[in-house]
């Protein structure tokens, strides 16, 4: 997990501390807490040379002179402070550090964001070691100094909802079967206060969900489909907005086999879209926040196994649309389409699905952003952008150009689930426009999902990428 956080009403001479400070300060407040006059000479350097943060042991305790790179973007300065907050979890480690107090001498308001990126760069998944005690981070508490107890809680709900997204994706298949993350997520619904409804196989069965009953018929384990609900009492919208994530807790590629280096082996983060949205809800009921918000997730492992589908069969989907399978790695789509067209019942005033949908997103944009598409109307993508750049997870939006709805004619059904090899993205974003009929947004998050590298405080491995987008938009709805 991470960090706990809380609000202070300030430091003390006592406190483990790292300063937030403008270059051109005149340090006369740091002398009280370093307990000496302040080498100038010393900062002046430092700043010349664009040292980050400056480190000092004083009977004890560390004190920390942290500088802010400038920015006029005020998107980009807290981002800088969250991957400033990362950088300085190696000198808490050095000096096995417990407990920090984050203070803000700067008029930029960039506290809260360094102890976000402070604590999302602690996170661990350790479940696994049998050295768990040995190999945890010292760092246990972060306090923020003269914050907002509001505001601090509210970080607190997010970075937890972020590590248990982290956490789903880093479970093995051994671990997180279909039916296992259906039990996740009435765990997590206990502990927040959202409501869970779980269909199993022989309900799935009769509402017809062919996509998801296709992609599930080489696996041992049964499908689930599990419907989350926050409805407050008096939610700001009419209608529900409703969520929907790609649950396929294992992706072996079916019959259209993947290789196994750098592709099969880490396919257990193929249902980061429903660790996004489960995420999201979480923190959305736990916030207590006035939307009325309703969480789709289809979820299946897909094998090559017992009587799986092939290239070349035709399902009959939900909707009753029919659909060409030419390729069985092109999965994902098959269930999520089930899923939008169940969520017309609704009559939602948005849909929004995320999904590690295609490596040709991840090509695109790679780890640094999400590939997004949509027929919402310009003002909320406006909205949308605006919040993945808050939090910075930065959307870049994909045509909705009409031709290539042409790529996915099929001759012998009514469309088949894959476009061919150019566009992979945008032809896959069109299949599942083709099973709604209310203004909709499709997250392809493949590249940012999971890392191999690590990177700053989104780490390694599950990065919980789309939980902070999503609370975050749905916080200024």
């Amino acid at each position: 997990m991470i960090p706990s956080i809380s609000a202070s009403k300030g430091y003390s001479d006592k406190d483990n501390l790292v300063v937030l400070s403008k270059t051109d300060d005149k340090f006369k407040w740091f002398e009280k807490y370093l307990g000496t006059t302040v080498n100038m000479k010393l900062i002046k350097k430092a700043i010349e040379q664009e040292t980050s943060h400056l480190t000092f042991l004083r009977e004890g305790r560390i004190i920390i002179l942290q500088f802010i790179k400038h920015s006029d973007d005020e998107d980009i300065m807290k981002e800088y402070a969250r991957r400033e907050g990362f950088e300085v979890l190696e000198d808490l480690r050095r000096y096995d550090v417990s407990q920090i107090t984050v203070a803000d001498e700067t008029d930029r308001e960039l506290a809260m964001s360094y102890a976000e990126g402070m604590a999302l760069g602690n996170y661990q998944f350790l479940k696994y070691y049998k050295d768990v005690e040995k190999r945890k981070h010292p760092l246990k508490k972060i306090k923020v100094a003269k914050a907002s107890a509001t505001a601090v809680s509210r970080l607190k709900i997010i970075l937890e909802a972020t590590a248990y997204a982290r956490d789903l994706i880093n479970e093995p298949l051994s671990y997180l079967t279909a039916v296992k993350l259906s039990e996740e997520i009435k765990r997590l619904g206990k502990e927040s206060g959202f409501s869970v409804e779980v269909f199993d196989k022989k309900k799935i069965t009769a509402l017809k969900m062919g996509g998801l009953l296709a992609v599930n018929r080489g696996s041992f384990d049964p499908p689930t489909f599990s419907i989350l609900e926050w409805k407050p009492a008096r939610p700001k919208n009419k209608r529900p907005i409703v969520l929907v994530g790609k649950g396929v807790v294992y992706d072996t590629g079916g019959l259209s086999l993947k290789p196994t280096g750098h592709s099969m082996d880490f396919m257990k983060s193929d249902m980061g879209g429903s660790a996004a949205v489960i995420g999201a809800m979480y923190a959305v009921a736990k916030a207590k926040l006035p939307v009325h918000v309703i969480t789709l997730v289809p979820a299946t492992d897909n094998r090559p196994g017992n009587n799986a589908y092939v290239p070349g069969d035709v399902v009959t989907m939900h909707s009753g649309s029919t659909v060409e399978v030419l390729n069985t790695d092109a999965e994902g789509r098959m269930l999520l389409a089930d899923a939008l067209h169940f969520a017309k019942k609704y009559d939602p005033e948005l849909v929004m699905d995320f999904a590690t949908l295609t490596g040709a997103a991840a090509r695109v944009v790679g780890g640094h952003g999400i590939a997004y598409m949509g027929n919402a109307d310009k003002t909320l993508k406006e909205k949308v952008e605006a919040s993945g750049s808050a939090v910075h997870e930065r959307l870049m939006e994909f045509p909705m150009w009409e031709e290539y709805s042409d790529m996915l004619k099929s001759d012998i059904a009514d469309l088949k689930n894959i476009g061919g090899s150019i566009a992979g993205a945008t032809t896959a974003g069109f299949f599942l426009k083709h099973f709604t009929d209310y203004p909709w947004l499709h997250f392809d998050i493949a590249g940012a999902a999971f890392l191999h590298t690590p990177d700053t405080y989104r780490g390694k491995n599950g990065t919980g990428v789309g939980v902070r987008l999503l609370f975050d938009f749905l916080s200024k709805y």
